[in-house]
């Protein structure tokens, strides 16, 4: 059966690829630092299931550690690095961090597998390198990339060094350009959980502007279907794909479809914009349909509908576990 490496397999995007992977009988090394952005208790819960499943070993590493990671040393038919330090506005206050971890990070395990031959690697890379540019929906063969965060440019770095070792050793380099990713599992820092949870407990939501910035916002099933495909992409020796949805949504309007999915009356607290924030996401996805079948199936409001059925069932272990007085919706 065929084996692959999964960095940042107990994170979101991370955890539901292994539920896919081991449900198809591939065998997965999972590699994750289980980094302290958020609980790290809840990405133990993520991979659970998956511990007693004898496909499946997990090996704690930080990707700036190249003699840890050569603790996963195996024969490979692909590497999938969905580990990354995250989060757009956190970057701003730590860019030698993210420096360090997304892209030396990258490298070392690009480094990693030249030694060990694999010849298929799949690189998560975001949606942010885009920017500011005012030309939408962003296709993947605008020269114009003007990233406004270090999260931004550590992914354009990602994406430059996949090139390097695409050319000079005969890797197949695919990068795949997220656009907000949203279900089951989500990190909590990010709008829709955050909102969802707040909205849940009679809490203001805190609003960045004037609600009018628009995000592509994709399903995780859509994604790890674009993922699955790009593992078997062997067409070309390098690319990049964007992933999205090509519906983007105003701020003002998820609110209200999140109003809807939850059953309850959201309070806003107005904040002016964040430094890194862009005004907008917007992805083309004909060269994902084209190269990997790509179609996202799940609209906003029915992957909303499923995420808050996971999220008000978390809130009741929760309570049930931790006598917790948050009674969800």
């Amino acid at each position: 059966m065929p084996h692959a490496l999964v960095t940042g397999a107990a994170g979101f995007i991370g955890s539901h690829l292994v539920d896919k992977l081991l449900a198809e009988g591939w065998y997965v090394t999972g590699v994750d630092n289980f980094d302290p952005f958020y609980d790290p208790r809840v990405k133990r819960r993520n991979i659970a299931a998956h511990r007693d499943n004898p496909r499946f070993r997990l090996i704690e590493a930080d990707l700036r550690d190249s003699a840890a990671l050569e603790r996963a040393r195996d024969d490979y038919d692909v590497i999938v690095h969905l580990a990354a330090k995250a989060g757009v506005r956190p970057s701003v206050a730590a860019p030698l961090e993210y420096q360090q971890v997304n892209v030396t990070g990258t490298q070392n395990l690009l480094e990693l597998a030249r030694k060990w031959g694999v010849k298929q690697f799949v690189f998560a890379s975001s949606s942010s390198v885009y920017g500011i540019n005012p030309r939408v929906p962003w296709r993947e063969d605008d020269p114009v990339l003007l990233p406004i965060s270090p999260y931004a440019a550590t992914k354009v770095a990602g994406e430059l060094l996949g090139h390097v070792y695409s050319h000079l050793y005969g890797m197949r380099f695919v990068a795949l350009r997220l656009f907000t990713v949203y279900g089951p599992r989500q990190r909590p820092d990010l709008a829709i959980h955050k909102f969802a949870r707040l909205m849940l407990r009679g809490q203001p939501i805190p609003i960045l502007g004037d609600g009018s910035t628009r995000r592509d916002y994709t399903y995780i099933d859509d994604i790890i279907h674009g993922i699955r495909a790009a593992m078997d992409y062997d067409a070309t020796p390098y690319e990049v794909i964007n992933l999205g949805n090509n519906r983007p949504v105003t701020l003002a309007d998820l609110v209200h479809a999140l109003e809807e999915a939850l059953g309850v009356k959201a309070q806003l607290r107005w904040l002016p914009p964040e430094p890194g924030d862009v005004p907008q996401t917007y992805a083309d996805i004909q060269k994902a349909t084209q190269l990997l079948g790509y179609r996202p199936t799940v609209d906003l409001p029915t992957g909303l509908r499923i995420f808050a059925n996971w999220l008000q069932s978390e809130l009741r272990n929760q309570s049930e576990s931790a006598g917790s007085e948050i009674t969800p919706a």
